[in-house]
């Protein structure tokens, strides 16, 4: 601790701040490894899945498009397969929370498509 109130820890995986008089400060960074590909994949499914109970039936029927496109996978339409995480990530923000599980769902989706 220094001694102008702030207060430092940090390691490979997580940075912890404190600053000013009885302030708490944690920023968590949770670095995994190598992901199975095919679980990452079933994980968005059934995040899209359970997102499209918990919204409108517009919304609902968007989902629904991605998501046969998303079960396509590799043999979706070039370029379609990412226009479909695009929208469920869309429709996912527009929600707010109840959306939030299937946007990071998506967002592993894409890291890995990133390599």
């Amino acid at each position: 601790m220094t001694g102008n109130g702030e207060f430092h820890i940090s390691n490979m995986r997580d940075f912890y701040n404190a600053s000013g008089d009885g302030a708490v400060g944690r920023i968590e960074n949770n670095q995994q490894g190598e992901q199975d590909p095919q679980a990452v994949y079933e994980a968005v499914i059934r995040a899209i899945e359970t997102l499209r109970s918990q919204v409108s039936v517009e919304d609902r029927e968007v989902l629904d498009a991605s998501l046969e496109t998303i079960r396509q996978g590799d043999d979706a339409p070039p370029g379609a397969f990412r226009r479909a995480l695009g929208t469920v990530s869309g429709v996912a923000a527009l929600v707010g929370e109840v959306g939030v599980p299937a946007a990071e769902a998506v967002r592993r989706v894409l890291a890995l498509l990133a390599g």
